[in-house]
């Protein structure tokens, strides 16, 4: 499990590594462009369930930690639905990645 640290409150949120490293390749390209969005997540029920959204701007300190060493290779698909997620008025959400059926 990784962490996304975001905002003045430095506040980290846990997200599993997998998860982090595609929303990392998402958030980073926005934000490179300058572009503002909304991110939101469903939260466990070990945190209270329910959803959380961040107003991601950037100017804001946004850090992302990861437990493992490894890079995790990258799913093109999930990569391209997130992002457009994110260029929509709903703003990224967090979706599960499809795994191609055998």
């Amino acid at each position: 499990m990784g962490t996304l640290t975001y905002g003045p409150a430095a506040k980290p949120i846990t997200i599993d590594d997998r998860d982090l490293a595609h929303l990392q390749a998402v958030i980073l390209a926005k934000l490179r462009r300058s572009e503002s969005f909304s991110f939101s997540w469903e939260r466990s029920n070990e945190m209270g369930s329910g959803h959380t959204t961040l107003w991601m701007h950037p100017q804001m300190h946004l850090e992302f930690t990861f437990h493992g060493s490894k890079r995790v290779p990258l799913n093109r698909e999930w990569v391209e639905r997130l992002m457009s997620r994110a260029n929509s008025a709903g703003g990224l959400e967090l979706v599960p990645e499809l795994v191609p059926q055998a």
